[in-house]
């Protein structure tokens, strides 16, 4: 079988070395008789799993001491309603940047648990989608949270500024970037992801949440999605996905062996780079998204020509290259490069695309 490359948004690819590592251990693990997945969640030994996954995400991240370290159910979706719930009255406003399709769902479901308010969207650039930081005067000081996506998935928009608060709480949706780069855990008051990307299967999200912020959810928050229960019981209080909280524990270990977030990021800028300098040399291809706001995670672009979108897909998919049909509401392609693509994979897409627009250009 020939090489193949997933660049599918999400459940993504996983590194290879993680995924060895788990086939050897499926069915007899750690010499028990039994798969991981059908030891007690309350056994010494997944305990260890779980704690160990803990460790090292918070040492790849450096998460200060005063921040709960939660792997819960729901995927971002799912955090949409705990954040609105945990973190705010329904009286409360909550303030939102939206720059794509996740913020947007975010504003919807919070909508359901406080006043939300949006105070930021995308404005054209040069031509481009770009998002710019929010102007200051609409921040209350009252607001329960500041809400916003560095990262998204589906339109490809990304920005590394974090915006001006006015002491409000951050919380940001890193579900298609976390551990892509380092970043400073302080400056945040909650960052969640759903596992499906950058950390393992899905099913399991992870919420990095300040101390101060735990044990004011509201009288209506659904008991797996209060933060201070799942801090109480050690993301316990129910049975947690626990083959996806294995997993994100292999995937973390991965990571420290690589060099940790540094080299991933000097690997994630050059798999981006390898990509759009071929967009960009081209007037076959086009990214509309402003160079400023560019995603390095997931890569969106349009042919000249959307009459050879099913071609492309068809001759991609035929060389090994999966899962690159963009979004229902953005059309054209989508390369999602996450952590687990290899630079292979995206050399193989740019000589793919090369090949291509020399055969219908």
């Amino acid at each position: 079988m020939s090489k193949v490359f997933n660049f599918s948004a999400g459940p993504a690819m996983l590194p290879e070395p993680v995924m060895q590592q788990a086939r050897e251990q499926f069915v007899d693990w750690n010499a028990s008789g039994s798969s991981v997945m059908e030891v007690s969640h309350r056994g010494s030994e997944f305990l260890e799993v779980a704690s160990q996954a803990e460790q090292d995400l918070r040492d790849l991240l450096a998460v200060p001491d005063n921040y709960n370290v939660l792997f819960m159910h729901g995927g971002g979706r799912g955090q949409f309603a705990a954040v609105p719930l945990n973190l705010s009255t329904p009286q409360q406003s909550s303030l939102h940047l939206v720059s794509g399709s996740w913020s947007k769902g975010a504003v919807a479901e919070a909508s359901k648990y406080n006043q939300a308010k949006i105070i930021g969207e995308p404005q054209i650039k040069d031509g481009l989608t770009f998002m710019p930081p929010p102007n200051p005067e609409l921040i209350e000081a009252n607001a329960a949270y500041l809400h916003f996506c560095p990262n998204e998935t589906v339109d490809g928009v990304a920005y590394d500024w974090l915006p001006e608060s006015n002491g409000v709480p951050l919380v940001a949706d890193m579900s298609s970037t976390i551990l892509s780069q380092p970043l400073d855990v302080s400056r945040y008051s909650v960052l969640y992801a759903g596992a499906q990307k950058n950390i393992g299967p899905s099913g399991l999200s992870v919420v990095i949440v300040d101390e101060e912020l735990v044990g004011k959810a509201q009288s209506v928050t659904p008991s797996i999605f209060d933060y201070s229960l799942a801090a109480k019981h050690d993301s316990m209080y129910n049975t947690p996905p626990t083959f996806s909280w294995y997993l994100a524990g292999l995937v973390f270990k991965w990571l420290k062996s690589i060099g940790g977030l540094d080299e991933m990021a000097r690997r994630n800028h050059r798999k981006a780079a390898t990509l759009y300098n071929a967009i960009d040399a081209s007037d076959f291809y086009q990214n509309r998204i402003h160079p400023e706001c560019r995603s390095r995670m997931n890569i969106p672009f349009q042919l000249a020509n959307a009459d050879l979108d099913s071609r492309f897909l068809q001759e991609a998919e035929a060389a090994g290259l999966k899962a690159l049909k963009g979004h229902r509401s953005v059309g054209g392609m989508r390369a999602s490069s996450y952590n687990a693509m290899p630079l292979e994979g995206v050399t193989a897409l740019v000589s793919f695309m090369t090949e291509f627009e020399r055969k219908y250009g």
